[in-house]
């Protein structure tokens, strides 16, 4: 969802044409309060703030960056901006969050992946020695290379999901 935050007389004009070329519900704000209200009680994708209203309120503007979350702030000067140059603005944001979302989600998979891959690297070789402890009775034994194995399969579904993640990544760009 979009929050565009503006008194110009074209915010209608702006809505529809935002909601049809990105297919995104957009929210209006007539007013920075109103907007504040509107960021504490939900979130947003993109905050698209018309600069005209940020310049006449710089006490409230402040306030208003304190219940921004997660939205990617886009400004824009709706006075002298027209509705092609606003739909390239906020579809460029848009896309720039996507890009760092990916790359945040791919930096987090790989550190998992590397923990991973330790804890079963020593799980991994704590079974095998163990299933050559001289005098190790044989269910003890069984057990033992049933873990190994699992951890084995494990580490396959892993690589696994490695490749399939990469390719994916290759396919997105």
């Amino acid at each position: 969802m979009i929050l565009l935050v503006t008194s110009a007389g074209r915010a209608g004009e702006c809505v529809s044409a935002l909601q049809e070329a990105l297919n995104h519900e957009v929210v209006i704000a007539e007013n920075l309060a109103r907007a504040i209200t509107l960021l504490r009680t939900e979130s947003y994708l993109l905050l698209v703030l018309d600069q005209h209203l940020l310049e006449s309120a710089n006490d409230v503007s402040e306030n208003l960056f304190d219940h921004v979350g997660t939205a990617v702030v886009v400004q824009v000067n709706l006075a002298i901006s027209g509705v092609d140059r606003l739909i390239r603005e906020v579809r460029a944001a848009i896309q720039r969050r996507q890009r760092e979302e990916a790359s945040a989600r791919q930096a987090a998979i790989g550190r998992l992946h590397g923990q991973l891959n330790g804890t079963i690297t020593a799980l991994l070789l704590s079974t095998e020695l163990a299933l050559v402890t001289p005098g190790l009775p044989l269910a003890a034994a069984d057990k033992l290379a049933s873990v190994h194995e699992l951890v084995k399969n494990l580490r396959l579904q892993i690589e696994t999901a490695e490749v399939a993640e990469e390719a994916a990544q290759v396919g997105n760009r």
